[in-house]
């Protein structure tokens, strides 16, 4: 960014007055344009014994494989939004019993709001953004294929809480160290913890 967004002239990187970070202020008006992180919404979508899974037809990550998820729009909700990448990627439309995880990426000013989902009805074809979707149980998943390390993460707490017999909310940080990514897991206080079911919520 180069010039002000309110009154067109150029702005500078400092810090201001009252903070600590570097940030994009306008020279003129001294209006600070603030560099927030972005929220990602996605899905898992159950299907009787298996979850449905995206292969990508867009950039990056080409032809991998994902949940169906996507960034917030303004005006929405977490849910909303995840509902409605849900009715956009896989055409499906689901009813959501509860947000799953929460995954933290600072390394590209991300979060990611994971909920579990109801396949209520697959209409048809899936949408631009995918190639194929797919109903996949545990041992069909191409663990080798998926498109983003928090998809990854998200899909072992699931097969493992599904195996352990009840279902948990988990969170963390995604650590990026080179070519790798690790886990590493944030305990949220008993006021943190989201109680109950959510409601559903149809495009």
């Amino acid at each position: 960014m180069n010039y002000c967004n309110h009154c067109g002239a150029r702005i500078e990187r400092r810090i201001p007055e009252g903070d600590n970070r570097l940030r994009e202020v306008c020279t003129a008006c001294g209006y600070i344009h603030y560099q927030n992180p972005k929220i990602v919404a996605g899905c898992i979508a159950e299907w009787g014994d298996r979850i449905l899974l995206c292969r990508r037809a867009i950039e990056p990550r080409y032809g991998l494989w994902t949940l169906p998820a996507g960034f917030m729009e303004n005006g929405e909700t977490a849910l909303e939004a995840a509902v409605r990448e849900t009715q956009e990627e896989a055409n499906a439309r689901v009813e959501v019993s509860g947000l799953f995880a929460l995954l933290n990426l600072p390394h590209v000013s991300q979060v990611y709001m994971i909920f579990r989902a109801e396949v209520i009805a697959v209409d048809g074809e899936p949408g631009p953004e995918s190639l194929e979707v797919q109903p996949l149980d545990e041992m069909s998943i191409p663990w080798d294929r998926l498109a983003f390390p928090t998809i990854l993460h998200a899909l072992r707490f699931y097969y493992s809480d599904r195996r352990a017999g009840a279902f948990g909310f988990h969170m963390g940080d995604i650590v990026k160290n080179g070519d790798r990514a690790s886990f590493v897991a944030r305990r949220a206080s008993p006021e943190e913890r989201p109680q109950g079911a959510i409601a559903s919520a149809h495009r």
